[in-house]
């Protein structure tokens, strides 16, 4: 049964409103971060993760930003909080999976899929990937960490 379009719309209007975690931590040495801007758009974020014995323990971000920007960041946050960080890349392989009009998993984009429409506006797919982005970039650079620090 298809869902209705204004309850997605209520969903990212409601973490747009609202977001969930947009506040950044002070610099206490436990949260890796990345700063992104978009050249098409008002979106200028950073987005810090603490990543400790593989779990993504916290997500938060801070700065301006469009509503699919905002919306779909403040959701990121939610779905990985307390995964591991396989889980979390799964989380993120499955949403640009969706984003790109690709196949996915429903199930572990969960509430993220009410931005499936973007497919369909490739002037929005920036908008709807620059804090997965950074925390991609955040997951691949403590992989890579762990890596080094189990070969040595």
């Amino acid at each position: 049964m298809p869902i209705d379009p204004s309850y997605y719309r209520e969903i990212i209007m409601d973490n747009y409103s609202y977001p969930q975690n947009k506040e950044l931590k002070t610099d206490d040495g436990e949260y890796d971060q990345r700063h992104m801007a978009s050249d098409s758009c008002i979106d200028d974020i950073t987005v810090q993760a603490k990543i400790k014995d593989g779990i993504v323990q916290d997500v938060r971000f801070d700065g301006q930003a469009c509503t699919i920007s905002t919306a779909s960041t403040s959701i990121l946050t939610q779905l990985v909080a307390n995964k591991t960080v396989e889980q979390a890349e799964a989380i993120i392989q499955n949403y640009f999976n969706m984003i790109h009009g690709r196949p996915f998993d429903p199930e572990l984009v969960d509430e993220a899929i009410v931005f499936e429409g973007v497919a369909k506006q490739p002037n929005r797919i920036g908008c709807a990937t620059i804090g997965w982005k950074a925390l991609e970039e955040m997951l691949q650079a403590h992989r890579e960490q762990t890596t080094k620090e189990q070969e040595a």
